[in-house]
């Protein structure tokens, strides 16, 4: 199978020089450290595409001892932007948090560098965890080790990724007040305002009548539940690292993280199932997966919070998602969706 071996990073440098950088700056940052050498430079295949994300491993000695450890360097982008909003900060300070709070696997942060001299913009290093991830290219429903997995341990894996994905909304809200928007929003506005702002952002150049009454439409029918709670922000499975027992080993991607409320979540990862392994005529719906109700009751009851009014969020996620296929078109140099595709995906949310 060749399930999970296109690059689709932002960019693609040379990974001898990048080899050669990174060498000479983590020197610097382990001193004990002697004869250090890095090796297997490599892009995440099939995922990836919003920072520039770089996998290697480090061997060198210390104390007289031979030591190693894979890592991971993610550099903050400086084209191929796909949100108004630059979080890179906040993207490290919500994994050191979660990683100290415990509830949620997340890799564990070694060093940050704001200097963009060193590598061209500011950028962090982590470990790198061993594990499998269900890539969206080409697609985990069609071929790879989730397509080829049992029924059950396909339960397996969606049963671990969904408690997951609750347990992002065990975090103590008053430990991640920096989330909090410079204007000071919080809870369920910050979110809103979001991506109003988003709208605005892609409209510079020219109108979107869709998206404008998408935004009217939500309006209109403003949710009464809006639960406090941490956005993650990408919430999909694609987004989670398993081991062969589909166990969560890592969650992923947090460069949009917000206190907007713990339903735009669940939304966003019901929406994401149904298009990645659901209800799509050329993904073929998989055994063992669980239903939206199922994904639902699971969420409720390790949340201890109402997934009343998840419609309306779902709607939201189609917004967001129309915002973000606009910007993918900029960037693949393709053309931009007409006012009336991007009607047909803003309904796509309700079917």
């Amino acid at each position: 199978m060749n399930q999970g071996k296109v690059i689709v990073a932002p960019r693609v440098r040379d990974l001898d020089e990048l080899s050669r950088d990174l060498c000479e700056w983590l020197r610097a940052r382990m001193p004990e450290a002697k004869d250090l050498g890095l090796a297997n430079f490599d892009y995440p295949h099939g995922a990836g595409r919003s920072h520039e994300t770089i996998l290697f491993d480090a061997t060198w000695t210390e104390g007289g001892e031979q030591r190693s450890q894979g890592m991971v360097v993610r550099i903050k982008p400086s084209d191929h932007i796909y949100y108004p909003d630059d979080l890179f900060d906040e993207q490290i300070r919500i994994m050191q948090v979660l990683r100290e709070q415990g509830s949620v696997k997340v890799a564990k942060i070694f060093w940050r560098e704001d200097d963009p001299g060193v590598l061209g913009n500011a950028f962090f290093v982590m470990e790198k965890k061993k594990g499998r991830v269900a890539v969206t290219t080409p697609p985990y429903a069609t071929e790879g080790w989730v397509a080829e997995a049992t029924p059950v341990q396909r339960a397996r894996f969606w049963e671990n990724g969904v408690r997951q994905l609750a347990a992002t909304q065990l975090t103590p809200l008053d430990t991640i007040q920096f989330l909090a928007g410079a204007d000071g929003l919080s809870g369920f506005e910050q979110e809103w305002d979001k991506y109003v702002r988003f709208v605005e952002w892609v409209s510079e150049e020219r109108r979107w009548p869709a998206l404008d009454r998408a935004l009217a439409d939500l309006r209109e029918r403003w949710p009464d539940n809006r639960p406090e709670g941490l956005v993650w922000g990408d919430s999909r499975i694609g987004n989670m690292m398993f081991d062969d027992d589909m166990n969560v080993i890592a969650v992923m991607d947090w460069e949009q993280p917000s206190l907007g409320g713990a339903l735009h979540d669940l939304a966003w990862w019901v929406y994401m199932d149904r298009m990645n392994h659901g209800e799509r005529p050329d993904r073929p719906h998989l055994e063992g997966m669980g239903s939206r109700e199922e994904t639902v009751a699971l969420w409720e009851e390790v949340t201890g919070k109402s997934a009343a009014d998840l419609d309306w969020y779902i709607d939201f996620t189609g917004l967001k998602t129309a915002l973000l296929s606009i910007r993918t078109c900029s960037f693949m140099d393709m053309p931009q969706p007409t006012d009336e595709l991007l009607t047909q995906m803003l309904q796509r949310s309700r079917s």
